[in-house]
């Protein structure tokens, strides 16, 4: 398969197991040079063997890597112009930060100026500079990440691989982290691979995003196009917070509606899947309280999570558990037990077969 131009990076069915286990299973996707690209899913997708398969630390059983237009499947790791920032840090204990940042430049004989300002630069960029004399033991976990981070971006590598870099930080670093990555990513112009299980961090960083599973893409999009039209229940259980609201239902023979627990749903579908079971999913920012005089879905109050301006109100209704997005001035007066009816835009329902799990269309 030739290169398209313009792309950084390009997986082409890659496979890999480990004796039983299959870690990889004819894993394609590319990455746009310049891209900031993220592997999204849960731990054991085998997000960290794609990395290191990209890196050159783990040759595929089968399939093809290219970087920058060139086949590096059966390469040496050297020469790749990859980067790679493990989730364990992985740095000298014995070395300063200085001597840490500098080690790689002082490897590739760059000159002592030179070094001292990329060094300075790096540890400024990523507020470690009066760390600089300090050993790495001596260091948080969230400033030895960082030092990490530092020691892959002073190379100025041309795709550099992210590991879950934030995992071991808390959630004032974490945010703070995402914002200074996303400015290195403009600021170097870097091509970012990178992976992590966290949902917001794929929907905030990323440009484009690869939902995994067993080793496999589901699905590659921007935020948006996941959210708007997930290809299935696997993806859409996945994106948005809180997670979309799964009814179980049947097809009716009249191609326009939907028996479901909580009552018949208006919903056109192509009438060959008249009769199907059917999973109708519905976003919790999607359903409202009817106004007074609106007929709705009977309901009662199960329970109120308070998030500040909004607040996330569960209702049961026909044996379902239904969670809804309401402004707090909206959900002030409700009580647990309390019975409501509820308002379903049929014109937001995403509708998924049973059996399968895809989305139809």
């Amino acid at each position: 398969m030739g290169q398209v131009d313009g792309y950084a990076l390009s997986l082409t069915n890659v496979s890999k197991s480990y004796g039983h286990v299959r870690a990889l299973q004819n894993l394609s996707f590319s990455v746009a040079e310049g891209r900031f690209f993220v592997l999204f899913g849960p731990s054991s997708v085998g997000k960290t063997t794609t990395l290191r398969t990209i890196a050159g630390l783990v040759p595929p059983d089968r399939g093809r890597v290219e970087i920058f237009g060139k086949d590096w499947t059966h390469e040496p790791i050297a020469g790749r112009g990859v980067s790679m920032v493990f989730q364990s840090f992985a740095l000298y204990p014995h070395l300063t930060v200085y001597e840490n940042f500098a080690y790689p430049l002082v490897e590739a004989k760059l000159g002592r100026e030179e070094i001292d300002r990329r060094v300075k630069e790096t540890a400024a960029m990523l507020r470690l500079d009066t760390k600089l004399d300090r050993k790495p033991g001596t260091l948080s976990g969230g400033e030895q990440q960082r030092v990490a981070l530092g020691r892959s971006l002073i190379r100025r590598p041309r795709v550099l691989l992210l590991d879950e870099p934030l995992t071991n930080l808390d959630a004032k670093l974490r945010h703070d982290m995402r914002a200074e990555l996303k400015r290195l990513h403009r600021q170097f112009g870097l091509t970012i691979v990178y992976a992590t299980p966290d949902e917001l961090e794929a929907l905030s960083m990323g440009e484009e995003i690869a939902v995994l599973r067993d080793g496999a893409v589901v699905q590659i999009g921007t935020p948006d196009e996941l959210y708007e039209t997930p290809r299935d229940v696997y993806v859409a259980g996945k994106i948005g917070s809180p997670h979309m609201n799964m009814i179980k239902g049947k097809l009716a023979p009249d191609g326009t509606t939907i028996e479901s627990a909580i009552g018949t749903l208006r919903r056109k579908f192509n009438a060959a899947e008249a009769g199907e079971a059917a999973v109708i999913g519905i976003r919790p920012s999607d359903i409202r309280l009817a106004a007074s005089g609106e007929s709705g879905v009977a309901a009662s109050i199960a329970m109120l999570e308070p998030l500040g301006d909004v607040t996330v109100v569960s209702v049961e209704a026909g044996g379902e558990t239904l969670r809804m997005v309401l402004p707090e001035s909206a959900a002030s007066g409700l009580q647990p037990g309390q019975p409501a009816s509820v308002v379903l835009d049929p014109g937001k329902f995403h509708v998924f077969r049973a059996s399968s799990g895809q989305a139809i269309t």
